[in-house]
Formats: C-alpha cells, structure tokens, sequence
C-alpha cells in the first residue's frame, strides 16, 4: 500500500522498498528524488519503480508523444491515473512514461549547466592546445532554450595560429502528436576554411519518432539564411538555404550517453551548392557530477572559399562537470 503526507510523493519499487520525498524529475530513465533524510539528491532507475504517487503537478510525457499536466496516482497491476482536474483521469500504464518535470519547479530547477576541458602542451615545437565546451539549457512548461560555445585554439612554433570557435542558441516550443517548432542562431569561424564569421539564422519543424526510456530519435526541416565573411579574397556571401537532418540520442547505456546529428544545408540560391554538419559526443559520467567526454565535429561544404578545404573536422577529449 501507498501512504501520502502533505506535499509528500511516494515511490514503491520492484523489492517493496518505500520512499517518501519530493521527486523532482524523470528524464533518461534516471528519475530524481529528495528525501528529508538525504544531503544529496536520489538517483533511480525508472524501471525499478513500480508505484508512484504525486502531490505535485508534473510536465508528463508518454511514449507515444501525448503530454499531460497534472499528478500521479498509482493503481494495482502497474495503472497509474494522471490526475488532470477538472479533466477526467487518464490511465496509463507506468513504464509508458518517459519524461516527468515539476513545472512549478524555481528557477534553478530547471536550469542545467556543464563545462569541460581539455589541454595539450608538448615540447615539441612549443606546441599548446587548448578546447572547451560550455552548454546552458532552460526548460519551461511548453518550451526550452539551450546555449552552447565551443573553442579550439592551437598554437605552434614555425606554423600558423589554429583557431575555431562554434556558438550556438536554439528554441523549441513543444506542439501535439511529437511535433515542435524550433529556432535557432549559430556562428561559426575557422581558420582550415578560411571563415571570419558563418551566422546561420533558422526556423524549422521537428518530429521524434521515437522517445523512449532508452533513447530518442527524430528529425526536422526548415529554411535558414546564411551569412559568411572570408579572410582572403574570396567574396562575402549571402544565400537562403534549406536545411534537414536527424538527432539520436541513446541515454539509457549504463553510464555511457551518446548523442549523433546530421544536418544537410541543400542551397536555394546559389545553383549546386550543398553542405552537411555532423556532430557526435559520447560522454562518460563520473561520481560528483564529473564526466569524460569524446567529442567529434564536421563540417563540410562542397563550393568553399578560395584556397581553402572542403572538410573541417574537431576532435575533442575533456573533463567536465554538469549540474
């Protein structure tokens, strides 16, 4: 049986273990609580839980794409009633849900953060190498944002300066039956391609086709406008570009995350031009909040400027931290 106290959630899992707390989120598989009794928060695998219920109101999301607003409740043989008032119940069974959020959670609930570093010094040639990533994220009830900057600088005696740094800021608003609208800016400059500056400005729709306790994977489309600056004498450019790809993300792999993505930029007006973006991380978690992570970046454009390469790659190894 299930006992609840005020602002008290109730958790039962697989052993007949109990736990009375404050359960803050479900993303990944990996369901967030707090106790009374605890310095630091609760990690638990979902699939270990059995019964829960809520005295909360939760952001939920079930495999199938449908989202809720409202409470648990847990009933015999797995059932669970989410309580959406004045709306009539609706039941599910408890491993069809993949994604519970507190939204009405404080700020800093719903923040994430993380950083990670990575440095190179050899004697050879005075050779130092230094790249890092920073990512922000904010999650609303119906929206999220999310920030990123990566920097690679590279220097060496008797060669030239190294230099690549890759901005980015996104928006996703969530729509019914797993679609979401999204916009997003990014700036991108490197010296293998012979870019002062690339801003891409984006909207687009998305789709996940599937969203599992153990991973998701959707795709998007949409338009982008393309600005680029060249540091040699190759003409600046502005063209209006199509855009499609896919996201991959497997998260349920014991301490291992991967993430993949591959964006396609077929070009509108300028004939024949086309280029892709590939990104792949897997990340490693540690004890406190400590992650390795192996990071590996594309980008590939098929008309570039003068003297410059077609491909340019990033391949990172670092030591962070997320909260």
């Amino acid at each position: 049986s299930l006992r609840l106290s005020a602002q008290t959630d109730t958790l039962v899992f697989i052993n007949g273990d109990v736990m009375m707390g404050e359960v803050k989120k479900m993303d990944k598989g990996v369901m967030v609580a707090e106790t009374e009794y605890s310095d630091s928060d609760f990690q638990i695998e979902w699939e270990k839980v059995t019964a829960i219920r809520t005295q909360n109101q939760f952001l939920i999301t079930l495999t199938g794409g449908k989202k809720y607003y409202g409470r648990l409740y847990s009933l015999p043989d797995s059932a669970v009633q989410i309580l959406t008032m004045p709306f009539e119940p609706e039941m599910v069974d408890i491993q069809d849900i993949v994604y519970l959020e507190s939204y009405d959670d404080k700020f800093k609930d719903r923040f994430s953060a993380s950083i990670d570093l990575g440095f190179d010094l050899a004697r050879a040639r005075n050779l130092q190498k230094l790249n890092s990533t920073i990512r922000l994220g904010y999650h609303a009830e119906k929206w999220s944002s999310n920030a990123s900057l990566d920097v690679l600088r590279s220097t060496q005696d008797e060669s030239e300066d190294i230099q690549r740094t890759e901005a980015h800021l996104s928006f996703r608003y969530v729509l019914p039956e797993r679609w979401y609208a999204i916009g997003s800016l990014s700036e991108l400059s490197n010296t293998e391609q012979n870019l002062i500056s690339r801003v891409n400005a984006q909207a687009g729709m998305g789709r996940f086709l599937i969203r599992s306790r153990k991973l998701y994977w959707g795709t998007k489309l949409g338009i982008n406008r393309n600005y680029e600056l060249y540091s040699n004498e190759t003409e600046d450019r502005q063209s209006w570009e199509g855009y499609f790809g896919t996201e991959l993300n497997l998260y349920n792999l014991g301490d291992l995350d991967l993430l993949f993505t591959l964006m396609v930029y077929p070009s509108i007006t300028e004939g024949g031009r086309w280029r892709a973006n590939e990104k792949l991380e897997v990340k490693y978690d540690l004890p406190l909040d400590l992650y390795l992570k192996l990071g590996l970046s594309m980008d590939y454009d098929n008309q570039p400027a003068e003297d410059a390469q077609t491909l340019d790659y990033l391949l990172q190894l670092g030591f962070g931290w997320e909260w």
